[in-house]
């Protein structure tokens, strides 16, 4: 039986252990999570046989929306739910343990930032705080605690600037895309001391425009040299980080892996451009393996770069239980 602190305490850059964690996972989770035991039925994958981490197959991310992705006899703590427009489906994610899910954002966290203690966490997520469920929310909410300073902001621009400058700490101000756009289209502050961290897109609010070009608007505005990211979701309990150059990197119980657009069970070598598929170790209690519709690279360092979504994309195995 692999543990919390096996997941967790994994040696780093160690592939060995992180593959054979992962392995002794997926032969738990390909019996006792009823939607990934089905799916693996359906494409006539028996688990007993699949040895190497490349035959492991991933769950297509849309059946959290269709499905109860989940695999333990006590019920979840709180079910935390994707964002999503209106007409849409959100996703669910059954998080069994908080205390779990604390552990992997703050050490994920500390693993690029270091102690929060040192840090104030101003948080701009006004469509995530006018919903419930929104897993961003809670890390943001206990990362503000560890901080001790900081704290939400809803639209009151004026109030976070102010807020801002008169705090002698570094600062990370974490938005989500459209409102940091927002921020800079109308304010345009120089910050200092401070990191700008962009998530969670445009949500439909304003035009998607190329990353780079997205970034290079927020640098100028700002007055600063990079925009960091984090790489979440809700069907996730884990986040990766980019420190700049939307080039993301994951902790050490997290890991990316590229897929063939057009034949989800075609591993791609590094470099090339497909689908992600993400093992989060974490979804001790869901699912660990999970097939986004993401698009982008995975160096062969491990870190990925993020290039868009797939757009109207059926990829073979998806609807073998989205129906």
């Amino acid at each position: 039986m692999i543990t919390t602190d096996d997941i967790f305490h994994l040696p780093k850059e160690d592939r060995h252990a992180f593959e054979a964690a992962a392995l002794a996972l997926f032969q738990i989770q390909a019996a006792a999570c009823p939607p990934y035991r089905e799916y693996l039925d359906r494409i006539g994958v028996r688990a007993e046989t699949v040895a190497a981490l490349r035959e492991i197959p991933f769950l297509p991310i849309e059946l959290f929306k269709s499905h109860e992705v989940y695999c333990c006899a006590e019920p979840p703590e709180v079910v935390f739910t994707s964002s999503a427009t209106t007409g849409m489906t959100p996703s669910r994610h059954p998080m069994r343990s908080l205390a779990l899910y604390e552990r992997a954002f703050r050490g994920a966290f500390r693993t690029f930032y270091g102690e929060p203690s040192r840090w104030s966490l101003y948080a701009l997520l006004p469509n995530y705080l006018r919903r419930k469920g929104s897993s961003l929310v809670y890390m943001a909410d206990r990362l503000i605690a560890d901080c001790g300073s900081g704290g939400f902001y809803l639209d009151d621009y004026d109030a976070l600037l102010r807020d801002m400058a008169r705090d002698p700490k570094p600062k990370i101000l974490l938005g989500v895309s459209y409102a940091l756009w927002d921020l800079a289209e109308r304010y345009a502050p120089k910050l200092s001391d401070t990191i700008i961290m962009e998530t969670g897109g445009m949500k439909g609010y304003r035009e998607e425009i190329p990353k780079e070009e997205f970034h290079r608007i927020l640098c100028e505005a700002f007055g600063v040299e990079a925009i960091h990211s984090e790489y979440g979701m809700a069907e996730l309990t884990s986040q990766a980080y980019s420190q700049g150059g939307n080039r993301f990197r994951c902790p050490t119980w997290m890991r990316v892996l590229c897929r063939d657009v057009n034949d989800p069970f075609e591993g791609l070598p590094a470099g090339q451009r497909g689908g992600l598929n993400i093992i989060d170790l974490a979804n001790r209690w869901s699912c660990a393996f999970i097939q986004t519709q993401d698009v982008g690279r995975v160096d062969a360092d491990g870190s990925f770069v993020v290039e868009g979504r797939i757009d109207h994309a059926e990829i073979r195995g998806c609807n073998l239980l989205v129906q």
